[in-house]
Protein backbone atom coordinates (compact mmCIF):
# COMPACT_ATOMS: atom_id res chain seq x y z
CA UNK A 1 0.00 0.00 0.00
CA UNK A 2 1.54 3.18 -0.76
CA UNK A 3 0.62 6.91 0.55
CA UNK A 4 0.40 10.17 -1.18
CA UNK A 5 -1.02 13.65 0.08
CA UNK A 6 -3.77 13.58 -2.80
CA UNK A 7 -5.12 10.34 -5.15
CA UNK A 8 -6.78 12.61 -8.30
CA UNK A 9 -8.65 9.70 -10.18
CA UNK A 10 -9.58 11.01 -13.87
CA UNK A 11 -7.01 12.45 -16.25
CA UNK A 12 -9.19 14.96 -18.16
CA UNK A 13 -8.59 18.63 -18.57
CA UNK A 14 -10.23 18.62 -14.96
CA UNK A 15 -8.17 16.00 -13.18
CA UNK A 16 -4.71 17.46 -14.87
CA UNK A 17 -5.29 20.96 -13.97
CA UNK A 18 -6.44 19.65 -9.90
CA UNK A 19 -3.61 17.86 -9.89
CA UNK A 20 -0.74 20.33 -12.01
CA UNK A 21 -2.06 22.92 -9.27
CA UNK A 22 -1.31 20.99 -6.26
CA UNK A 23 1.78 20.23 -7.34
CA UNK A 24 2.68 24.11 -7.92
CA UNK A 25 1.60 24.09 -4.14
CA UNK A 26 3.77 21.47 -2.97
CA UNK A 27 1.34 18.71 -2.86
CA UNK A 28 2.62 14.97 -2.91
CA UNK A 29 -0.02 13.76 -6.06
CA UNK A 30 -0.89 11.00 -8.14
CA UNK A 31 -3.41 11.03 -10.85
CA UNK A 32 -4.85 7.40 -11.99
CA UNK A 33 -6.51 7.28 -15.16
CA UNK A 34 -8.43 4.41 -16.77
CA UNK A 35 -7.31 5.40 -19.94
CA UNK A 36 -4.21 4.46 -21.81
CA UNK A 37 -4.12 8.59 -22.89
CA UNK A 38 -5.08 11.84 -20.91
CA UNK A 39 -7.17 14.36 -22.65
CA UNK A 40 -11.17 12.43 -21.96
CA UNK A 41 -13.18 14.35 -23.96
CA UNK A 42 -10.42 16.51 -25.31
CA UNK A 43 -8.64 13.66 -26.34
CA UNK A 44 -6.98 13.79 -30.51
CA UNK A 45 -6.57 10.63 -32.85
CA UNK A 46 -3.93 10.60 -34.97
CA UNK A 47 -4.18 8.87 -37.95
CA UNK A 48 -2.79 8.31 -41.60
CA UNK A 49 -2.43 11.99 -41.71
CA UNK A 50 -5.52 12.98 -39.72
CA UNK A 51 -5.59 14.77 -36.67
CA UNK A 52 -9.04 14.21 -35.13
CA UNK A 53 -10.78 15.74 -32.16
CA UNK A 54 -13.28 13.32 -30.36
CA UNK A 55 -14.37 15.73 -28.33
CA UNK A 56 -14.29 19.72 -28.19
CA UNK A 57 -13.61 21.48 -30.75
CA UNK A 58 -13.00 24.81 -30.05
CA UNK A 59 -11.92 27.74 -27.50
CA UNK A 60 -13.73 31.40 -27.59
CA UNK A 61 -11.23 34.15 -27.19
CA UNK A 62 -13.59 35.59 -24.96
CA UNK A 63 -15.45 33.39 -21.55
CA UNK A 64 -11.92 31.13 -21.34
CA UNK A 65 -10.21 32.97 -18.36
CA UNK A 66 -8.44 30.70 -16.89
CA UNK A 67 -7.64 28.26 -19.93
CA UNK A 68 -5.67 31.58 -21.20
CA UNK A 69 -4.18 31.59 -17.70
CA UNK A 70 -3.16 28.26 -18.22
CA UNK A 71 -1.96 28.19 -21.73
CA UNK A 72 0.30 31.05 -20.77
CA UNK A 73 1.93 29.48 -17.83
CA UNK A 74 2.51 26.69 -19.63
CA UNK A 75 4.04 28.31 -22.77
CA UNK A 76 1.98 26.52 -24.97
CA UNK A 77 1.81 27.61 -28.55
CA UNK A 78 0.08 27.19 -32.19
CA UNK A 79 -3.89 28.06 -30.72
CA UNK A 80 -4.67 29.83 -34.55
CA UNK A 81 -7.99 31.69 -34.84
CA UNK A 82 -10.45 29.35 -37.01
CA UNK A 83 -11.48 32.77 -38.97
CA UNK A 84 -14.42 30.76 -40.21
CA UNK A 85 -18.16 31.47 -40.23
CA UNK A 86 -20.59 29.10 -38.48
CA UNK A 87 -23.82 28.93 -39.57
CA UNK A 88 -27.67 27.23 -39.71
CA UNK A 89 -29.65 25.29 -41.61
CA UNK A 90 -32.66 26.28 -43.16
CA UNK A 91 -34.72 25.35 -46.15
CA UNK A 92 -32.04 23.98 -47.98
CA UNK A 93 -29.15 26.33 -47.19
CA UNK A 94 -26.34 27.49 -44.46
CA UNK A 95 -26.71 30.76 -43.58
CA UNK A 96 -23.70 32.11 -41.74
CA UNK A 97 -23.56 34.71 -39.46
CA UNK A 98 -24.87 32.14 -35.71
CA UNK A 99 -22.70 33.55 -32.72
CA UNK A 100 -21.21 36.79 -34.86
CA UNK A 101 -22.78 40.46 -34.73
CA UNK A 102 -23.38 39.98 -38.15
CA UNK A 103 -26.22 37.39 -37.77
CA UNK A 104 -28.38 40.02 -36.66
CA UNK A 105 -28.20 41.17 -40.01
CA UNK A 106 -28.60 38.26 -42.10
CA UNK A 107 -30.57 36.37 -39.83
CA UNK A 108 -28.46 33.73 -39.76
CA UNK A 109 -31.59 31.71 -39.91
CA UNK A 110 -33.64 33.84 -37.66
CA UNK A 111 -36.80 35.56 -39.02
CA UNK A 112 -36.67 39.29 -38.39
CA UNK A 113 -39.54 39.22 -35.68
CA UNK A 114 -36.92 36.55 -33.81
CA UNK A 115 -33.94 37.93 -34.01
CA UNK A 116 -35.26 40.97 -32.34
CA UNK A 117 -37.23 38.53 -29.57
CA UNK A 118 -33.49 36.98 -28.75
CA UNK A 119 -31.82 39.99 -27.96
CA UNK A 120 -34.90 40.41 -25.60
CA UNK A 121 -35.04 36.66 -24.09
CA UNK A 122 -31.03 37.28 -23.60
CA UNK A 123 -31.61 40.87 -21.55
CA UNK A 124 -34.05 39.31 -18.94
CA UNK A 125 -32.83 38.21 -15.48
CA UNK A 126 -32.68 35.72 -13.54
CA UNK A 127 -33.12 32.93 -16.15
CA UNK A 128 -34.74 30.13 -14.60
CA UNK A 129 -36.38 27.08 -15.83
CA UNK A 130 -35.41 25.06 -18.78
CA UNK A 131 -34.35 25.79 -22.33
CA UNK A 132 -37.93 25.16 -23.50
CA UNK A 133 -39.12 27.21 -21.25
CA UNK A 134 -36.85 29.95 -21.56
CA UNK A 135 -37.98 30.00 -25.58
CA UNK A 136 -41.55 29.34 -24.84
CA UNK A 137 -42.86 32.86 -24.52
CA UNK A 138 -41.11 34.10 -27.74
CA UNK A 139 -41.12 33.56 -31.53
CA UNK A 140 -41.03 29.96 -32.40
CA UNK A 141 -37.60 30.56 -34.47
CA UNK A 142 -35.86 31.57 -30.90
CA UNK A 143 -36.20 27.86 -30.32
CA UNK A 144 -36.38 25.50 -33.46
CA UNK A 145 -33.58 27.64 -35.37
CA UNK A 146 -31.10 28.37 -32.43
CA UNK A 147 -31.79 27.24 -28.77
CA UNK A 148 -32.87 23.47 -29.90
CA UNK A 149 -29.79 23.20 -32.82
CA UNK A 150 -27.06 24.69 -30.02
CA UNK A 151 -27.97 22.96 -27.23
CA UNK A 152 -28.64 19.60 -28.62
CA UNK A 153 -25.51 19.70 -31.60
CA UNK A 154 -23.11 21.30 -28.97
CA UNK A 155 -24.27 19.83 -25.71
CA UNK A 156 -26.63 16.82 -26.60
CA UNK A 157 -29.05 18.36 -24.46
CA UNK A 158 -32.93 18.10 -24.67
CA UNK A 159 -34.22 21.05 -24.29
CA UNK A 160 -36.86 20.24 -22.34
CA UNK A 161 -34.88 18.67 -19.59
CA UNK A 162 -31.51 20.61 -19.34
CA UNK A 163 -31.38 24.19 -17.32
CA UNK A 164 -31.65 28.04 -19.23
CA UNK A 165 -29.16 29.31 -17.44
CA UNK A 166 -25.96 27.63 -18.43
CA UNK A 167 -26.94 27.63 -22.16
CA UNK A 168 -27.76 31.65 -21.74
CA UNK A 169 -24.53 32.60 -19.98
CA UNK A 170 -22.31 30.46 -22.68
CA UNK A 171 -24.33 32.55 -25.31
CA UNK A 172 -23.56 35.72 -23.84
CA UNK A 173 -19.89 35.32 -22.39
CA UNK A 174 -18.59 33.82 -25.62
CA UNK A 175 -18.22 36.36 -27.81
CA UNK A 176 -18.25 36.54 -31.87
CA UNK A 177 -17.39 32.81 -33.06
CA UNK A 178 -15.02 35.33 -35.34
CA UNK A 179 -12.95 34.51 -32.59
CA UNK A 180 -12.87 31.01 -31.99
CA UNK A 181 -9.26 29.13 -32.13
CA UNK A 182 -8.27 26.03 -31.95
CA UNK A 183 -5.34 23.95 -31.20
CA UNK A 184 -2.90 23.95 -34.31
CA UNK A 185 -1.96 20.10 -32.84
CA UNK A 186 -5.07 18.80 -31.82
CA UNK A 187 -7.39 19.54 -28.75
CA UNK A 188 -5.53 17.34 -26.74
CA UNK A 189 -2.72 19.93 -26.82
CA UNK A 190 -2.98 21.58 -23.34
CA UNK A 191 -3.42 18.27 -21.57
CA UNK A 192 -0.57 16.47 -23.10
CA UNK A 193 1.47 19.72 -21.65
CA UNK A 194 0.02 19.31 -17.77
CA UNK A 195 0.76 15.11 -18.64
CA UNK A 196 4.42 16.47 -18.79
CA UNK A 197 4.49 18.06 -15.03
CA UNK A 198 2.72 15.75 -13.05
CA UNK A 199 2.74 11.91 -12.20
CA UNK A 200 0.05 9.77 -14.04
CA UNK A 201 -0.88 6.24 -13.93
CA UNK A 202 -2.04 5.25 -17.09
CA UNK A 203 -4.43 2.02 -17.53
CA UNK A 204 -5.23 2.24 -14.39
CA UNK A 205 -8.80 1.87 -13.89
CA UNK A 206 -9.91 2.31 -9.67
CA UNK A 207 -12.75 0.37 -8.66
CA UNK A 208 -13.70 1.29 -5.14
CA UNK A 209 -13.28 5.39 -3.17
CA UNK A 210 -13.64 5.14 0.86
CA UNK A 211 -13.22 7.42 3.26
CA UNK A 212 -12.96 7.72 7.03
CA UNK A 213 -10.53 9.73 8.49
CA UNK A 214 -7.90 9.02 5.35
CA UNK A 215 -9.03 8.46 1.67
CA UNK A 216 -8.66 4.62 0.73
CA UNK A 217 -8.66 4.00 -3.18
CA UNK A 218 -8.48 0.51 -4.46
CA UNK A 219 -7.27 -0.09 -8.64
CA UNK A 220 -7.42 -3.96 -9.01
CA UNK A 221 -5.18 -5.31 -6.80
CA UNK A 222 -3.53 -2.37 -5.35
CA UNK A 223 -4.36 0.35 -2.65
CA UNK A 224 -3.45 3.60 -2.05
CA UNK A 225 -4.25 6.09 1.00
CA UNK A 226 -4.34 9.71 0.70
CA UNK A 227 -5.17 12.49 2.87
CA UNK A 228 -7.41 13.68 0.46
CA UNK A 229 -8.97 12.53 -3.13
CA UNK A 230 -10.12 14.42 -5.88
CA UNK A 231 -12.79 12.54 -8.49
CA UNK A 232 -12.18 13.97 -11.69
CA UNK A 233 -14.71 11.98 -13.56
CA UNK A 234 -18.59 12.50 -14.77
CA UNK A 235 -20.62 12.63 -11.76
CA UNK A 236 -22.01 9.34 -12.70
CA UNK A 237 -18.75 7.33 -12.62
CA UNK A 238 -18.10 9.29 -9.32
CA UNK A 239 -21.07 7.64 -7.88
CA UNK A 240 -20.15 4.50 -8.69
CA UNK A 241 -16.95 4.61 -7.64
CA UNK A 242 -17.92 6.66 -3.87
CA UNK A 243 -20.85 5.19 -1.99
CA UNK A 244 -21.27 8.37 0.18
CA UNK A 245 -21.35 10.79 -2.59
CA UNK A 246 -23.42 14.10 -1.78
CA UNK A 247 -27.09 14.68 -3.43
CA UNK A 248 -25.68 17.06 -6.06
CA UNK A 249 -23.53 14.79 -7.35
CA UNK A 250 -26.00 11.80 -7.31
CA UNK A 251 -28.60 14.07 -9.27
CA UNK A 252 -25.74 15.77 -12.08
CA UNK A 253 -26.80 13.34 -14.96
CA UNK A 254 -25.02 13.51 -17.85
CA UNK A 255 -26.40 13.18 -22.15
CA UNK A 256 -24.46 10.54 -24.28
CA UNK A 257 -23.29 11.80 -27.10
CA UNK A 258 -22.36 10.21 -30.32
CA UNK A 259 -19.57 11.32 -33.24
CA UNK A 260 -18.31 10.45 -36.37
CA UNK A 261 -15.48 11.15 -38.46
CA UNK A 262 -15.03 10.66 -42.16
CA UNK A 263 -11.92 10.43 -43.65
CA UNK A 264 -12.38 12.03 -47.47
CA UNK A 265 -10.10 11.67 -50.23
CA UNK A 266 -11.58 15.28 -51.12
CA UNK A 267 -12.67 18.90 -49.80
CA UNK A 268 -16.39 19.33 -49.76
CA UNK A 269 -16.63 22.68 -50.11
CA UNK A 270 -18.46 25.10 -47.82
CA UNK A 271 -18.02 28.41 -46.44
CA UNK A 272 -18.92 27.61 -43.20
CA UNK A 273 -16.49 25.13 -40.97
CA UNK A 274 -19.77 24.47 -38.73
CA UNK A 275 -23.41 24.00 -39.92
CA UNK A 276 -25.72 23.62 -37.22
CA UNK A 277 -28.89 21.31 -38.29
CA UNK A 278 -31.95 22.18 -36.42
CA UNK A 279 -34.32 18.94 -35.26
CA UNK A 280 -37.09 20.59 -37.36
CA UNK A 281 -34.53 20.32 -40.57
CA UNK A 282 -33.45 16.82 -40.19
CA UNK A 283 -34.20 14.44 -37.38
CA UNK A 284 -30.69 12.81 -36.95
CA UNK A 285 -27.70 14.66 -37.38
CA UNK A 286 -27.67 17.84 -35.44
CA UNK A 287 -24.18 19.64 -36.64
CA UNK A 288 -21.70 18.82 -39.63
CA UNK A 289 -18.39 20.52 -39.06
CA UNK A 290 -15.46 20.69 -42.04
CA UNK A 291 -12.72 20.11 -39.41
CA UNK A 292 -10.07 20.59 -42.50
CA UNK A 293 -11.14 24.32 -42.68
CA UNK A 294 -10.11 24.47 -38.74
CA UNK A 295 -7.03 24.37 -39.49
CA UNK A 296 -5.09 23.27 -42.65
CA UNK A 297 -3.37 20.45 -40.01
CA UNK A 298 -5.74 18.56 -39.38
CA UNK A 299 -5.87 16.67 -42.78
CA UNK A 300 -3.09 15.90 -45.93
CA UNK A 301 -3.43 18.04 -48.44
CA UNK A 302 -6.38 17.57 -51.30
CA UNK A 303 -8.35 15.71 -48.33
CA UNK A 304 -11.19 16.37 -46.43
CA UNK A 305 -11.90 15.63 -42.47
CA UNK A 306 -16.07 15.78 -41.67
CA UNK A 307 -17.84 15.40 -38.59
CA UNK A 308 -21.18 14.78 -38.10
CA UNK A 309 -22.66 14.82 -34.16
CA UNK A 310 -25.84 13.03 -34.02
CA UNK A 311 -28.99 14.13 -32.75
CA UNK A 312 -29.79 13.45 -28.84
CA UNK A 313 -32.91 11.60 -29.95
CA UNK A 314 -31.02 9.67 -32.42
CA UNK A 315 -28.49 8.59 -29.49
CA UNK A 316 -29.37 5.74 -27.16
CA UNK A 317 -29.85 3.12 -29.97
CA UNK A 318 -27.24 3.79 -31.64
CA UNK A 319 -24.45 3.96 -28.91
CA UNK A 320 -24.28 -0.43 -28.62
CA UNK A 321 -24.77 -0.67 -32.58
CA UNK A 322 -21.63 -1.37 -34.81
CA UNK A 323 -19.50 1.24 -36.05
CA UNK A 324 -20.66 0.54 -40.04
CA UNK A 325 -24.42 0.88 -39.15
CA UNK A 326 -23.71 4.08 -37.24
CA UNK A 327 -22.00 5.57 -40.33
CA UNK A 328 -25.03 4.21 -42.66
CA UNK A 329 -27.27 6.44 -40.30
CA UNK A 330 -25.58 9.49 -40.09
CA UNK A 331 -23.81 9.27 -43.44
CA UNK A 332 -27.18 8.96 -45.49
CA UNK A 333 -28.74 11.57 -42.99
CA UNK A 334 -26.06 14.36 -43.71
CA UNK A 335 -26.08 13.17 -47.92
CA UNK A 336 -28.72 16.41 -48.29
CA UNK A 337 -26.34 19.02 -46.91
CA UNK A 338 -23.02 17.83 -48.43
CA UNK A 339 -24.18 15.57 -51.25
CA UNK A 340 -19.84 14.55 -51.69
CA UNK A 341 -19.97 12.91 -48.69
CA UNK A 342 -21.76 9.82 -50.47
CA UNK A 343 -18.45 8.90 -52.25
CA UNK A 344 -14.55 9.41 -51.36
CA UNK A 345 -14.71 8.15 -47.77
CA UNK A 346 -11.41 6.75 -47.45
CA UNK A 347 -11.92 6.10 -43.49
CA UNK A 348 -14.16 6.72 -40.26
CA UNK A 349 -13.91 6.45 -36.90
CA UNK A 350 -16.67 6.52 -34.44
CA UNK A 351 -16.74 8.24 -30.89
CA UNK A 352 -19.33 7.73 -28.33
CA UNK A 353 -19.43 9.44 -25.16
CA UNK A 354 -22.11 7.57 -22.82
CA UNK A 355 -21.24 10.62 -20.23
CA UNK A 356 -21.23 12.95 -23.24
CA UNK A 357 -21.91 16.36 -21.10
CA UNK A 358 -23.52 17.38 -17.85
CA UNK A 359 -26.94 17.75 -18.39
CA UNK A 360 -27.47 20.70 -16.03
CA UNK A 361 -31.07 20.42 -15.21
CA UNK A 362 -32.82 22.66 -12.91
CA UNK A 363 -32.68 20.07 -9.74
CA UNK A 364 -28.98 19.64 -10.01
CA UNK A 365 -28.63 23.65 -10.08
CA UNK A 366 -30.90 23.91 -6.87
CA UNK A 367 -28.77 21.49 -4.90
CA UNK A 368 -25.60 22.74 -5.77
CA UNK A 369 -26.05 25.49 -3.55
CA UNK A 370 -26.18 23.30 -0.78
CA UNK A 371 -22.77 21.04 -2.20
CA UNK A 372 -19.94 20.73 0.45
CA UNK A 373 -17.48 18.13 -0.53
CA UNK A 374 -15.17 16.90 2.27
CA UNK A 375 -11.79 14.31 2.48
CA UNK A 376 -13.48 13.27 -1.13
CA UNK A 377 -13.92 16.55 -3.75
CA UNK A 378 -14.68 16.97 -7.17
CA UNK A 379 -13.95 18.55 -10.18
CA UNK A 380 -15.11 18.69 -13.97
CA UNK A 381 -17.38 20.62 -15.91
CA UNK A 382 -20.86 19.13 -14.36
CA UNK A 383 -19.62 20.90 -11.00
CA UNK A 384 -20.09 24.51 -12.30
CA UNK A 385 -22.32 23.27 -13.68
CA UNK A 386 -21.30 24.01 -17.57
CA UNK A 387 -20.72 22.19 -20.81
CA UNK A 388 -17.69 23.55 -21.58
CA UNK A 389 -14.01 22.83 -20.73
CA UNK A 390 -13.33 25.96 -19.15
CA UNK A 391 -15.90 24.96 -16.64
CA UNK A 392 -13.44 21.81 -15.79
CA UNK A 393 -10.33 24.38 -15.35
CA UNK A 394 -11.83 26.47 -13.07
CA UNK A 395 -13.59 23.67 -11.23
CA UNK A 396 -9.84 22.15 -11.24
CA UNK A 397 -8.69 25.14 -9.70
CA UNK A 398 -11.02 25.57 -7.18
CA UNK A 399 -10.45 21.97 -6.39
CA UNK A 400 -7.10 22.27 -5.31
CA UNK A 401 -7.70 25.34 -3.76
CA UNK A 402 -10.44 23.48 -0.88
CA UNK A 403 -8.09 20.47 -0.79
CA UNK A 404 -5.25 22.95 0.21
CA UNK A 405 -7.61 24.84 2.48
CA UNK A 406 -8.24 21.12 3.92
CA UNK A 407 -4.34 20.42 4.48
CA UNK A 408 -3.81 23.88 6.27
CA UNK A 409 -6.23 23.47 8.46
CA UNK A 410 -5.51 19.65 9.38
Amino acid sequence: MTDVDVAVIGAGIAGLVTAYTLREAGADVQVFEAADHVGGRMTTLRRDGFLIDSGAEQIPTRGYPETWRLIDELGVTGVPRIGRPVAMWRNGKARNGVAHPMGLLTGAGLAPRARLDLMRAVRRRPVSGTVAEFAAPWHRDVLDYLCQPVVSGFFGWDPARSAAAPFVELLTSFGSSSGWRTYRDGMDTLCRALESTVDVSLSCPVDEVTANGRVRIRAGRAEVTARSAVLAVPAPVACSLYADAPEFVRASTFRPMLKVHLMLDHRPASRAYLVAVPSVENPAVSVILFDHLKHPGRAPAGHGLVTLIANPAVVPPLLDAPDEEVVHRLLGAAAPFVPSLATGVRGHVVHRFRHGLPEATPKALALRAGFRPDLVDYAGDWVDPSPCSESAVRSGRRAAARVLRRKELG
